[in-house]
């Protein structure tokens, strides 16, 4: 049995056009993940807005709410690391879909390779005004209870039009993060890692080193990109 990594699908960023055959090609994924895996690990922004009240949640992404159910299900076990996009996750997935929620990293075990698992949103020093000044405000528990005083017809289309803003600075800036990245990455081998999954930036990578591997899962709306753990060989592969 497999074990699958995927990140960055951004549910609900594009016109219907494309978000259909976004639609299409996760949902065939997931099926094939059913048909042979056996877990799978979601490294963050599989929506490109996510935000719980005690009584709301998107309307949008109820269908693939569905699907994960039914992937649970069938006996997968899906692990969901928060990203930038839904690090407002409450406990909705977690009681009622069966995902298991892992805010910012997880380490792991595998088919005999120990793993570390990050969605990497300010990882690299470069992305310092990200950490100070984006981060810290929207993870404050403060900030966060007050955002659900508003109305969910306020406040859901308000997040969704920030979120938009957020993903785009992320996929249209200058700066290259690779190299941060992979440096990143060897600070984790020399604890004792064998390999490193990374997503956020949207540019899928492999790259072996000599003590260890550098995966980043890239994207699930333009590159379609995935990894796959299976006999103890991880592979990045596009659907």
């Amino acid at each position: 049995m497999a074990i699958y990594f995927l990140s960055d699908a951004h549910l609900g960023a594009e016109d219907d056009k494309n978000e259909s055959i976004k639609i299409k090609k996760l949902f065939d994924f997931l099926n094939m993940v059913e048909g042979n895996g056996e877990k799978l690990y979601i490294l963050g922004d599989l929506f490109d807005f996510w935000f719980e009240y005690k009584h709301a949640i998107p309307k949008q992404h109820l269908k693939a709410v569905f699907k994960l159910a039914s992937l649970a299900e069938s006996g997968v076990e899906i692990h969901y690391i928060t990203g930038n996009h839904d690090f407002w996750l409450g406990d909705f997935l977690e009681k009622e879909v069966g995902i298991t929620i892992h805010r910012d990293q997880l380490e792991v075990n595998e088919n005999g390779l120990k793993l570390f698992l990050i969605h990497g949103d300010g990882l690299s020093p470069a992305d310092w005004k990200y950490r100070i000044f984006v981060r810290s405000i929207l993870r404050n528990r403060l900030a966060i209870a007050l955002y659900r005083l508003l109305p969910p017809d306020w406040g859901i289309p308000f997040a969704k039009k920030m979120s938009s803003s957020s993903r785009n600075h992320t996929s249209g800036r200058n700066i290259d993060f690779t190299k941060d990245y992979e440096l990143y990455a060897e600070s984790k081998f020399a604890e004792g890692y064998d390999a490193v999954l990374i997503g956020h930036v949207h540019q899928p990578a492999f790259k072996k080193f000599e003590n260890g591997i550098y995966i980043n899962t890239g994207d699930f709306y333009y590159h379609f990109s995935y990894a796959k753990l299976e006999n103890s060989c991880l592979t990045l592969e596009q659907y």
